[in-house]
């Protein structure tokens, strides 16, 4: 029989700055999740974090269930949600780390020299100079102690390429960044057309038929993992930032409407970031 435990690493200061950003604040990232599904004696972990010390933490978190690593799952070719593997991976040395083939690639790109550039320049001596990257699967599941994981090719969310876990035993998804879970979503760059595809990914989770998804994003003070809740307010969040930017003539103002929408979501500054991508 399977379990799933969820830890969260809360919102933590980077070095960045938006148009729209209120300098005598601090820029924030994300509160992040990652996923131990586990048996009685092995586990599969879904993604990891983006500094060292929080592949620290994780790796104690690990050790702490007594549970052997056997795997290692990379959802989506986001830095954050992989670069800090290393301390996991080095305790636990017969744990592969692995993600689909479709998205293998992106997550590779994550290391090109422009890009480690800049995310060491958002987390000065933070990270690991040398990230570990997954493999490629040959196929779409995992198993742990004879149950099935399936690993779900969904299409996109925050980037061109996602997927998901779903668990069948436990009726549950572990979303990536498919879904939010009142964190500002990261809709930078985005455009009618990929934010209409963003939610086809979120119809696709709720054909699993969840009662819980673990989004990759998560505010500390949400109520549950509520698999309807987080699926309806994602939707509606990627609706209405497309209603604000067809109706506002500035950043600021795309700002203050979602604000208005949304003020007790976490991580404002994601949203002024995706506020200033879409207005000159």
């Amino acid at each position: 029989m399977l379990g799933l435990r969820v830890f969260l690493s809360p919102y933590k200061p980077f070095n960045d700055a938006s148009k729209s950003w209120d300098p005598s604040e601090q820029p924030t990232w994300p509160a992040s999740t990652v996923t131990l599904i586990e048996g009685d004696h092995d586990a599969v972990l879904v993604d990891g974090l983006m500094t060292l010390a929080e592949g620290e933490q994780v790796l104690a978190w690990i050790r702490g269930t007594g549970r052997r690593l056997v795997a290692a799952y990379v959802t989506h070719g986001h830095a954050d949600h992989v670069f800090g593997l290393e301390p996991v991976l080095t305790a636990f040395p017969e744990a592969q780390l692995v993600t689909l083939a479709e998205i293998a690639p992106a997550v590779a790109g994550q290391t090109d020299e422009k890009l480690l550039a800049l995310w060491n320049s958002y987390f000065p001596g933070q990270l690991s100079a040398h990230p570990r990257l997954p493999v490629a699967m040959s196929g779409d599941r995992l198993e742990l102690e004879g149950q099935v994981i399936e690993c779900v090719l969904l299409g996109r969310s925050d980037v061109e390429m996602s997927s998901v876990v779903h668990v069948p035993e436990l009726a549950a998804v572990v979303a990536g960044d498919v879904a939010y879970n009142r964190v500002h979503m990261w809709l930078a760059g985005s455009d009618p057309k990929t934010r209409a595809a963003w939610i086809d990914s979120l119809d696709a989770i709720e054909e699993l038929h969840p009662q819980s998804v673990i989004a990759g994003h998560k505010d500390p003070g949400t109520p549950d993992d509520d698999a309807a809740r987080i699926l309806d307010e994602s939707r509606r969040y990627i609706r209405d930032f497309d209603d604000v930017v067809a109706g506002s003539e500035s950043a600021p103002e795309i700002v203050a409407k979602m604000f208005a929408k949304y003020p007790t979501w976490g991580n404002p500054y994601t949203l002024t970031y995706a506020a200033d991508t879409q207005r000159p």
